[in-house]
């Protein structure tokens, strides 16, 4: 059967975060003139928060810690590296943070030209993202890319992440689609590949971070034009 349906991850395969993200916290970072206070160095302060986010993520979609206690750990994780306990000063820059990221709303590269492409080969195009529902929806509309899409899922609203099959069952009900006639394009090798590829569907893996799987015949992306490819 042919291939009707495709299913984007949204963050970083369509929804630049990690570009997004940067730019929030340098604001922050700024702002509160941590510099001048406590001699820490930005880029320094990002990369240690970027690898304590990161992990904290994988957490969340392994079901080990919930949303909440990410929220209260990876800005305080992260002072507390250079030496600053202040609970106070990192939930300020927690609720800052998803208040100021959808100030910016850059997205991937090829992002809009290939979604205006698959809309003009008559595909229908969804969202299954990992991340919180009230955030997500609001990064498409910020970002006008809400119009492609009939349907858009976050982990939030069916209370499972990626890759626990049971998000990728809702989703497809939700968009009235059959495993066989469906795609899925994510950035994670565990949640978006193995999770579509155990739930049965097929999935391009965009390689942003050149993990080089080795796995046969699979569809491997690392820029998203060349979705052109294969559909």
């Amino acid at each position: 059967m042919k291939i009707q349906h495709i299913f984007f991850d949204l963050d970083n395969t369509l929804w630049d975060h990690r570009k997004n993200a940067y730019l929030t916290i340098k604001t922050l970072f700024e702002k509160e003139e941590i510099t001048l206070k406590y001699g820490i160095d930005f880029e320094e302060f990002h990369s240690v928060y970027h690898d304590i986010n990161e992990k904290l993520w994988e957490d969340i979609r392994d079901g080990i810690i919930d949303k909440e206690y990410l929220r209260k750990h990876r800005f305080y994780d992260t002072f507390n590296h250079f030496g600053i306990d202040d609970l106070e000063l990192s939930m300020y820059f927690e609720e800052h943070f998803l208040d100021k990221i959808l100030n910016f709303n850059h997205l991937v590269e090829g992002a809009e030209y290939i979604l205006n492409y698959l809309k003009s080969k008559k595909f229908t195009l969804h969202i299954i993202s990992n991340g919180f529902q009230e955030v997500t929806e609001r990064k498409c509309i910020l970002s006008k890319i809400d119009h492609y899409f009939n349907t858009i899922t976050s982990a939030d609203s069916v209370g499972i992440r990626k890759p626990n099959p049971e998000i990728f069952e809702y989703s497809l009900g939700l968009a009235k689609a059959k495993k066989e006639e469906s795609i899925l394009i994510g950035d994670d090798w565990i949640a978006d590949c193995l999770g579509a590829q155990n739930f049965g569907i097929d999935v391009i893996f965009f390689d942003v971070l050149n993990e080089s799987p080795a796995q046969e015949n699979l569809k491997v992306i690392k820029h998203l034009l060349q979705i052109k490819e294969y559909l």
